[in-house]
């Protein structure tokens, strides 16, 4: 799914932006070590808004912020 590859990028993308390491994130965010690595593996299909925005706080950036940037610009939704 297109959606899960974006939003893959966008966290590796900060993660090397912010030069933090996944368990960094993970204990910044308080988010599971395990749960972020799903959601990096894409073995969960859709994190939910609540962890994205605690991944957003453990990287210090506001959830527009973390939408707002080019890996989300071109996404197009289907129908479902």
């Amino acid at each position: 799914m297109q959606e899960q590859n974006i939003l893959v990028e966008r966290i590796n993308n900060l993660c090397k932006e912010k030069r933090m390491t996944y368990a960094a994130l993970s204990f910044r965010s308080e988010v599971p070590m395990t749960t972020l690595m799903h959601i990096v593996d894409k073995s969960t299909a859709n994190p939910g808004i609540l962890t994205v925005g605690k991944l957003c706080d453990g990287f210090g950036v506001t959830l527009k912020e973390f939408f707002d940037s080019p890996e989300f610009e071109n996404i197009e939704y289907s129908d479902m």
